[in-house]
């Protein structure tokens, strides 16, 4: 279950109704409509096997050169002879420039001229004679086509290096957005990982949701978020929380401390914005292999599941306002515990996977698909509840509005002694 605010403070933070499809509203009344099909991106993956390249024209386009000859083949037989159908072929070498490369387009114009002087000067198809293969009117049509093949180089060569700034710029931004959002190890410290995420805006890879895990002294610490808001607009937050996040988890003190940390700088971040209603929802963790548990300190977030010993549980525990609504809350947040040994897996996501619809606006059933598929099973890796996850949400939805992060841990060494949900005063 996820933590209800009081009324006050949902007004104060915008979580307004949802429309008609069901989507929530924000406080301009605008809905967040479904934004492309799910391709979700896993992020656990070796940085240097991925890559760009652009994508390959519709098989239409690659087609059209040849089916526009033939549609003029078949134009000039059932065509009066005065009737000049070659000249269509002037076009030619242009159609041949949306997915041709240079030297093509132009071997394209030259067959387009040797075609006209065919059926310019053939009897026997044409009915022309052939005598009429130099008329002023069909040489006018071979200069013609010669100046349109000249343009379609041009215009070839201009598509050419615009898709290798394309492929740059693309391979730019992706190193950086991945230095923001680095790729999940599937070791950290005593912890095995595995991460998931897609972004709803098109064309980028980092959006509203971020994840990280640190091994740390105190731990192998993480966090999973969801921005106020999605696309590039939210990168920017997501970029100074991790920041500060990858900073303060070294530093002395308890999950508490780190959350503190985070608070001041979204305070920092809404007052630079001069946006009084941004905030964060978050849920840190730390995993101490030690004494064989984990620590939540939970911002508003939606509560993690645990698999272990064959079930599927929800760890709910005392909650807190999200990150930059502290200055609202009555006192620091509550941290609690929970028992996290070999044989379990945590499992953290935002909202973007449980509000995912199907056709019927249904939503993804998250903890039901979860309970089908683990329950009454041997304890699976982190990258295997990744892989389900990955493959059965396109079955459910094939359209979505939001973000997608999902971070999965299982930890390494001996079980503990099992001990109920403690909180940490």
């Amino acid at each position: 279950m996820v933590y209800r605010w009081p009324a006050r403070i949902r007004e104060r933070i915008g979580r307004g109704p949802r429309d008609r499809t069901g989507n929530r509203q924000d406080r301009s009344g605008r809905g967040r409509p479904a934004d492309g099909p799910v391709r979700l991106v896993d992020t656990a993956g070796d940085v240097e096997n991925s890559s760009f390249e652009v994508p390959r024209p519709p098989a239409a386009l690659r087609w059209l050169p040849v089916a526009y000859v033939v549609i003029v083949l078949l134009l000039e037989p059932v065509t009066p002879a005065f009737w000049a159908v070659s000249f269509l072929l002037i076009a030619l070498p242009v159609t041949a420039a949306y997915t041709l490369g240079p030297v093509s387009v132009a071997l394209t114009a030259v067959f387009a001229i040797g075609l006209e002087g065919v059926l310019a000067g053939t009897p026997c198809c044409t009915g022309r004679n052939i005598h009429q293969l130099w008329e002023n009117h069909y040489v006018a049509a071979y200069i013609a086509t010669g100046m349109v093949g000249l343009l379609g180089v041009v215009l070839a060569v201009h598509r050419r290096r615009q898709e290798r700034h394309l492929v740059h710029a693309h391979s730019v931004a992706e190193a950086l957005m991945r230095t923001l959002l680095r790729p999940i190890p599937h070791e950290v410290g005593h912890v095995l990982a595995a991460g998931l995420y897609r972004s709803a805006e098109a064309g980028t890879m980092v959006g509203g949701d971020l994840y990280d895990i640190r091994p740390t002294e105190a731990g192998t610490r993480a966090i999973i978020g969801d921005v106020r808001g999605k696309g590039l607009k939210a990168v920017r937050t997501v970029a100074d929380l991790l920041g500060t996040f990858r900073e303060a988890v070294h530093d002395a003190g308890d999950l508490r401390a780190v959350a503190q940390r985070m608070e001041r700088s979204m305070a920092r971040e809404a007052e630079e914005l001069r946006d009084d209603e941004l905030f964060v929802t978050a849920a840190l963790i730390e995993y101490d292999a030690s004494c064989g548990h984990v620590t939540i300190v939970n911002h508003g977030h939606i509560e993690p599941v645990l698999i272990s010993g064959g079930a599927v549980i929800t760890l709910t525990g005392p909650p807190a306002l999200p990150l930059g609504l502290g200055a609202l809350a009555d006192g620091p947040p509550v941290a609690y515990t929970h028992p996290f040994g070999p044989g379990d897996v945590l499992l953290l996501c935002t909202d973007g996977l449980i509000e995912a619809r199907d056709v019927t606006g249904a939503f993804y059933p998250f903890l039901d698909r979860l309970h089908h598929r683990f329950t009454g099973r041997p304890a699976p890796p982190p990258a295997e509840v990744i892989e389900f996850l990955n493959t059965d949400l396109p079955r459910h939805t094939r359209l979505f509005h939001d973000d997608v992060a999902v971070l999965a841990l299982a930890p390494m060494g001996r079980r503990r002694t099992a001990a109920p949900l403690a909180p940490l005063h």
